[in-house]
C-alpha cells in the first residue's frame, strides 16, 4: 500500500483469512463509499468467488478471488484489477489497488441500523462509531489531574464526575491519562464528562 494511504488511513490491518474472512468479509453488504453522493453501490462478496454488485434497481453478478494472503482479484465492468484489501475495523474495508494511490473505501451496511444512502449518512455512521468508540476509551482509563499545583488520582472518569458534581474540584482542573506524562494536552475534566453525554 502506498505511504500516503498509510498516513490517511493508519492503524489498517492487512486481511487476514482465519480473522476477516467467514465473520466479517463474506455475505455482507459492503457500500463504496467513494461516488455515494451520485449512487449506491452494495458489493457483497459470496463463497465460490461469486460477487453481487447492486446500484439502483440492477445487480450484476461478477466474479473476485483471493490470490495470496490480503491480495485480490476483482472483476468488474472496468475490467480485471488486483488490489490488496484492509480493514480500518471490523465494518470498513479499503481496497487499494496494487501499486497506486487509488483506494475503495466501503462501510459494512449490515452492521448498522440505518441504510446508508448517501455522504450525510455516512458521516452520521462515522461520527456515532468514533463517539462510541472515544466514549468507551475514556470511560476505561483512568486520569490524574491537578489542582492547586498538586496532583491526584488516578481517577477513572465517573469518579472524577462525581467529585465535579459534589463540588469537590472545579470541572476546569487539568487531566492527563495515566499513560501520558505531562499535561500538555490541556485536556480539561469538563472535555471528558462532555464525552459522556
Amino acid at each position: 500500500m502506498s505511504p500516503a494511504i498509510f498516513n490517511l488511513l493508519p492503524n489498517l490491518q492487512p486481511f487476514h483469512h482465519e480473522t476477516h474472512y467467514e465473520d466479517l468479509f463474506l455475505n455482507q453488504h459492503w457500500v463504496l463509499v467513494n461516488g455515494i453522493s451520485k449512487k449506491k453501490a452494495i458489493y457483497i462478496f459470496k463463497d465460490e468467488n461469486t460477487l453481487h454488485i447492486s446500484e439502483s434497481k440492477t445487480t450484476t453478478e461478477t466474479s473476485w478471488c483471493i490470490e495470496k494472503k490480503n491480495l485480490f482479484s476483482i472483476v468488474t465492468e472496468d475490467g480485471e484489477t488486483t488490489v490488496k484489501a484492509y480493514f480500518k475495523d471490523d465494518d470498513i474495508l479499503i481496497l487499494n489497488r496494487l501499486q497506486t494511490d487509488d483506494c475503495a473505501i466501503f462501510i459494512n451496511e449490515s452492521s448498522y441500523s440505518e441504510s446508508l444512502n448517501s455522504l450525510e449518512d455516512v458521516q452520521q455512521f462515522l461520527h456515532e462509531k468514533y463517539k462510541n468508540k472515544a466514549t468507551d476509551i475514556i470511560h476505561d482509563h483512568e486520569f490524574y489531574y491537578i489542582e492547586k499545583s498538586k496532583e491526584f488520582g488516578p481517577f477513572t472518569v465517573e469518579e472524577l464526575t462525581k467529585k465535579v458534581k459534589n463540588d469537590a474540584i472545579s470541572p476546569y482542573c487539568f487531566v492527563r491519562d495515566v499513560n501520558e506524562h505531562d499535561y500538555s494536552n490541556r485536556l480539561r475534566i469538563r472535555d471528558l464528562t462532555r464525552e459522556l453525554q
